[in-house]
């Protein structure tokens, strides 16, 4: 793992390229352990929660309960200058999903697991209590 010190000098996009990566495979893992369904259902409900509205709301929902550092790296990934854009969002939506993103990478990067996993499960508590897939 990288220290804390280290990972914080990294781009907030590239911490964010890896937030993805994580909380998609968090996602898919949960899907799995929930569902028998077949790929393209378990594709449909996993892009539910891994979407750029769903995880704006993800880290509005959240926001209290970031420690200063994660609000920090929250702060640089949602104010990066990206070249990219949401397919279905306005571009507001996209940056918090980024943000989002970043302290996710910036947890995975860093080896703080346990924090990292507390944090994925409030994010898919989220989206389950306002009516997504289980």
């Amino acid at each position: 793992y990288m220290e804390v010190k280290d990972a914080v000098q990294l781009n907030p996009l590239s911490l964010a390229f890896l937030g993805d990566a994580v909380f998609t495979l968090f996602v898919r893992e949960k899907l799995l352990d929930n569902h028998d369904g077949k790929s393209g259902y378990l594709h449909k409900i996993a892009s539910s929660f891994v979407c750029a509205s769903a995880q704006a709301e993800m880290l509005d929902a959240i926001a209290d309960e970031l420690a200063p550092e994660e609000r920090e790296i929250a702060r640089r990934s949602r104010n990066c200058h990206n070249t990219s854009k949401a397919k279905n969002a306005a571009l507001s939506v996209y940056k918090k999903a980024t943000a989002l993103e970043g302290v996710l990478g910036f947890l995975k990067i860093t080896g703080q697991t346990d924090r990292l996993n507390y944090l994925m499960e409030k994010c898919v508590s989220v989206k389950e209590n306002q009516g997504g897939e289980k």
